[in-house]
């Protein structure tokens, strides 16, 4: 049991009708319902139920959308909690031919939040929800009437790909984040159909795991032609309970590892604790990760620090989660985690075994030693590095 949880973050692949993990969370917020709604509107949200027909539509608060500036501002997991449980997620039936979608396309598109009239069909009460991936919710409600009050401000790059319907998804992902576009607004524009040749709306949990696969694959094609990393180097960094630690291993050949391990007693644990792992190597990965978005993300943030200091390596990536991560917050907090933790000193040592001792004792543990496979090919093949 402990092991499927952990898998499944609240998706509901146990069959239950709700979570029973999660269902928990129900009570800590009393929100009173509301029938209409005025403010902003700084992101777009879309279902997966039901797909290819979806739901979805703006994500109203007053606050920022933005994780970046949720870390910048030193939220506690309280108070991100509190910010989004006053979220309102609108939902209509969204189609490119359904008025509505023009009206949330200009959402997703401004670089700004904008102002929006909403009516509910019926007032909108507070159940928020949780799962591993998206960011929480407090409510949510089907519109009867949707008004753009704003105009859109589109920054240059955003509109030169999104107007481009000749430019696949992947290419316009790449360029607008070497452009200086986070993932996360990236994120939103897939969400509302705004990329790519043939366009249609993205599931918001799907269009996450998606922006990050498209970046990492577009620079692991540069990194797999770099040189290899000079010496062996050792990250680690810790958010809201989450400690993430990368053992950076000099090669010309490009693998990537990693192991997840949910503490006793932690989120999707229980009186066990849960360890799950994946890897890959080369430009494709066959199948989607068991570790869900967290691995795309941790992925990602080790790439783009390869490609800035211009070099390739084998990653072995170890995400530890304590009890201290008492509600899921999506997967925005491994890929700033991560971040954080690359940012960090590294130690810089001249063998694998002085790297995985230092690790070990970064992380407090050496537990995960014994259940990488990608250490144990390293140990039995020597690289051209070692001779």
């Amino acid at each position: 049991m402990p092991s499927q949880c952990a898998v499944c973050k609240g998706k509901g692949l146990c069959g239950l009708s709700s979570c029973p993990i999660t269902r928990r969370f129900h009570a800590l917020k009393d929100t009173r319902p509301v029938s209409e709604y005025m403010g902003a509107s700084p992101s777009v949200f879309v279902g997966s139920y039901g797909y290819p027909r979806v739901v979805g539509g703006p994500l109203m608060i007053n606050d920022s959308d933005n994780p970046l500036d949720w870390v910048r501002q030193g939220f506690s997991i309280d108070d991100i909690v509190s910010v989004r449980s006053r979220t309102i997620r609108g939902g209509s039936d969204l189609d490119v031919k359904i008025p509505n979608i023009g009206k949330v396309q200009e959402i997703a598109l401004s670089a700004r939040p904008l102002d929006v009239e909403v009516a509910f069909e019926k007032p909108v009460s507070f159940d928020i929800n949780f799962d591993g991936t998206v960011t929480p919710v407090g409510m949510s409600g089907a519109m009867k009437k949707l008004d753009v009050i704003d105009n859109a401000s589109v920054s240059r790059i955003v509109d030169r790909c999104t107007s481009d319907t000749d430019l696949k998804a992947t290419e316009a992902a790449r360029i607008m984040f070497e452009n200086g576009t986070d993932v996360y607004k990236i994120t939103n524009l897939l969400t509302a159909g705004l990329l790519g040749v043939k366009r249609r709306v993205v599931p918001t949990r799907w269009a996450i795991t998606a922006t990050d696969d498209m970046i990492s694959t577009s620079i692991k094609r540069e990194v797999i032609k770099m040189p290899a990393l000079p010496e062996y180097q050792v990250f680690s960094g810790t958010l809201y309970g989450n400690t993430i630690c990368f053992i950076l291993i000099p090669s010309n050949d490009w693998r990537f590892e990693m192991l997840e391990r949910w503490q006793k007693h932690s989120l999707w644990s229980g009186d066990e604790e849960t360890i799950v792992v994946d890897g890959e190597r080369g430009l494709s990965k066959p199948k989607y990760s068991p570790i869900a978005g967290a691995y795309y993300s941790a992925r990602l943030a080790v790439l783009e620090y390869l490609k800035s200091i211009g070099r390739c390596a084998r990653v072995l990536c170890i995400r530890d989660i304590s009890g201290e991560y008492w509600a899921p917050l999506g997967t925005w907090v491994i890929r700033e985690a991560a971040h954080a933790s690359l940012s960090s000193p590294a130690d810089r040592v001249g063998t694998l075994q002085e790297a995985l001792t230092s690790a070990s004792q970064k992380l407090g543990t050496s537990f995960w030693i014994q259940k990488m496979g990608l250490l144990r090919d390293i140990r039995q093949q020597k690289t051209l590095f070692e001779f």
